[in-house]
């Protein structure tokens, strides 16, 4: 890593601007979650009403059907920018105490896809851990 010319103060800068970041994604993605159930809810259904708990109707069913296909996604999302955050802060203190092929290793393991697990599939947490 000869190449290497890096700004602690300029990775610290950049890292905490994509924790800004992740931080206005958790509440988007929250209130995602919300906006999501409160569509289903409001979508009614194409049967006539019973008493006891409402029915699903088509759209809601289909909304449901969509957030569970692309939840592992938005979980990726949160799970990819901790690593790099971390990853970046890792290889830059290697790099600041000379140690050129640690960064190097932290570099390159920053760059591997986190594993996500979703919540309540075998997983333990809340899906975005790396294991």
């Amino acid at each position: 890593m000869t190449a290497w010319d890096i700004s602690s103060s300029g990775v610290q800068f950049v890292t905490s601007l994509v924790e800004d970041a992740m931080d206005d994604l958790a509440k988007d993605v929250k209130a995602y979650g919300t906006d999501v159930a409160s569509a289903a809810e409001s979508a009614g259904t194409i049967s006539a009403a019973y008493c006891g708990a409402s029915q699903t109707g088509a759209v809601g069913a289909a909304l449901a059907l969509f957030v569970e296909g692309t939840a592992q996604e938005v979980l990726f999302l949160g799970a990819r920018a901790a690593k790099s955050v971390s990853g970046a802060r890792e290889a830059t203190g290697y790099y600041e105490g000379g140690a050129l092929e640690m960064a190097a290793t932290a570099q390159r393991n920053a760059l591997a896809a986190p594993k996500v697990e979703m919540p309540g599939k075998g997983g333990e947490g809340q899906g975005g851990g790396e294991k």
